[in-house]
């Protein structure tokens, strides 16, 4: 090959080389998109793309593009904000504890709203839940005595086995607070008043199962069990129009062959917290000091339609709320759901 033949050719693959880093460097933030979805999100290995972007730049002499240096934030307050799911597990004394989602930045959502937005110094960031390897749902049949003590969230649940006189005071309070409860109804007291049910559950609360006859389930047997959890099942379906999924059973008295019917029947055995032990007729300021020393993140308080209860339940309510914890319903501390809303076109 004669020497002009070498130099048209050492040109040629000069230039195309000086395309490629082009090209290299104009889809550098694509490429690094395309690494983290590949990985599950910003936790991808992201040097090469980080490589790429830099020794192109320092090839050519260039500043970053408006979309390069949002990537850059994106990639970097990602990082800074990630939140590890925790997963469900059973407990040595508190036995099922429900798992909860981690929290992390969607890269390529955040990365659109910072483009519709014409890449603002600091971009939008779009977050997304993150669920744990192991769900509630995984462990099999256990009893739930608290949710997870990561989310701030606390439910009152109120057992219905005898009389209403109360209900429509609490019912009112809750109502005022904007406050939604669970309800276990014991299934000879559902029989009796079905009108009040239905409105318990037209004003948001849930419903759940309280069996029959408020027997000692433990001292029955497992078609016992089940015998008294599906009367009021029906009850439940038929009358009110509802299947919470959930079942506390009487007095708090079981044993596994009643978990092992629950669970057979699609109900999750409830147990509670925080007691008021309101049944003995304590003063209402004395239930509202007790929940406001022990009340804790995750924490599930029994209560029943009683005078203590109705006169303390919005003292409760407030001593709650102190401790910056929210109330829901024990299916929403089931939930591995984070409280706060995860996505928006902002911080």
């Amino acid at each position: 090959m004669n020497r002009k033949n070498q130099k048209l050719l050492l040109f040629a693959a000069s230039s195309l080389g000086a395309v490629l880093l082009l090209l290299q460097q104009s889809t550098a933030v694509e490429q690094f998109v395309a690494n983290a979805r590949e990985a599950g999100g910003y936790r991808a290995d992201t040097t090469a793309a980080n490589s790429l972007q830099n020794w192109a730049r320092h090839v050519f002499n260039q500043e970053e593009g408006p979309r390069d240096k949002a990537a850059a934030y994106i990639q970097d307050e990602a990082r800074k904000r990630y939140i590890a799911p925790v997963d469900a597990k059973i407990d040595r004394v508190w036995k099922a504890i429900p798992g909860y989602n981690g929290l992390e930045v969607d890269i390529e959502k955040s990365l659109a709203a910072a483009e519709a937005q014409g890449y603002p110094a600091n971009p939008p960031l779009v977050y997304r839940e993150v669920p744990p390897a192991v769900a509630l749902e995984q462990l099999g049949p256990h009893p739930v005595y608290k949710g997870n003590p990561n989310k701030p969230l606390v439910a009152l649940m109120i057992n219905v086995a005898w009389g209403d006189e109360y209900l429509p005071k609490m019912l009112a309070t809750l109502e005022k607070e904007g406050v939604r409860a669970t309800f276990f109804l014991d299934g000879m007291w559902l029989s009796k008043h079905v009108d009040t049910a239905r409105q318990i559950a037209e004003k948001g609360h849930e419903l759940g199962n309280h069996a029959y006859s408020h027997k000692n389930m433990s001292t029955l047997s497992r078609a016992q069990n089940e015998t008294e959890i599906v009367k009021t099942e029906k009850l439940l379906k038929e009358q009110v129009g509802v299947s919470g999924g959930l079942f506390a059973p009487p007095s708090g008295d079981y044993n596994q062959t009643t978990v092992d019917a629950a669970h057979s029947l699609g109900l999750k055995t409830i147990l509670w917290t925080l007691d008021t032990v309101d049944w003995k007729k304590p003063p209402a300021d004395s239930i509202v000091r007790k929940v406001s020393a022990r009340v804790e993140p995750g924490a599930m308080i029994l209560m029943h339609p009683t005078a203590s209860s109705s006169e303390a339940l919005s003292g409760m309510i407030r001593s709650i709320r102190a401790k910056g914890l929210q109330l829901g319903t024990v299916s929403d501390i089931l939930s591995p759901q984070r409280l706060a809303k995860v996505e928006s076109p902002g911080q």
